[in-house]
């Protein structure tokens, strides 16, 4: 307790005592709100605009990471338009043999195989850790 000349005042923490959302706003979609939504760009061919929601930058490089090894994306990009709002936006042209859709579902499939090739390969090296290690782990 802080003690003034006349009152004492006590400071009780709060659940949240900084100005910040609550951690679950982070990735808990609300009811009726789409993981995923698409909007075609009416002023540029074979373009259009993907928002993530309740994903960040990790989410948005990885898969502008990926589209750009498509040699059919002729632009991708993404942004997070304010550090509060917790979407993303992947902005995505393609050349007239592709479409956005299919490029990002390539990408989206590149990406799965990929992590799951890093997971085999890991389990694969940690096999005989655990078999000579006397301590259980956990996967």
């Amino acid at each position: 307790p802080h003690t003034t000349n006349t009152e004492t005042y006590t400071h009780t923490p709060t659940k949240n005592t900084m100005n910040a959302p609550d951690v679950s706003e982070l990735f808990v979609l609300q009811p009726g709100v789409k993981k995923v939504s698409q909007e075609r760009d009416t002023k540029v061919q074979n373009a259009s605009t993907f928002t993530l929601q309740k994903e960040d930058h990790t989410m948005g490089n990885l898969i502008r990471m990926q589209l750009l090894r498509n040699p059919a994306v002729r632009f991708a990009g993404y942004k997070i338009p304010h550090p509060l709002e917790h979407y993303v936006v992947i902005k995505v042209q393609t050349t007239p043999e592709s479409n956005p859709s299919q490029a990002v579902s390539f990408a989206l499939r590149d990406i799965n195989e990929e992590l799951a090739d890093i997971e085999h390969q890991f389990k694969e090296k940690l096999a005989p850790w655990k078999a000579s290690s006397r301590q259980e782990v956990y996967l």
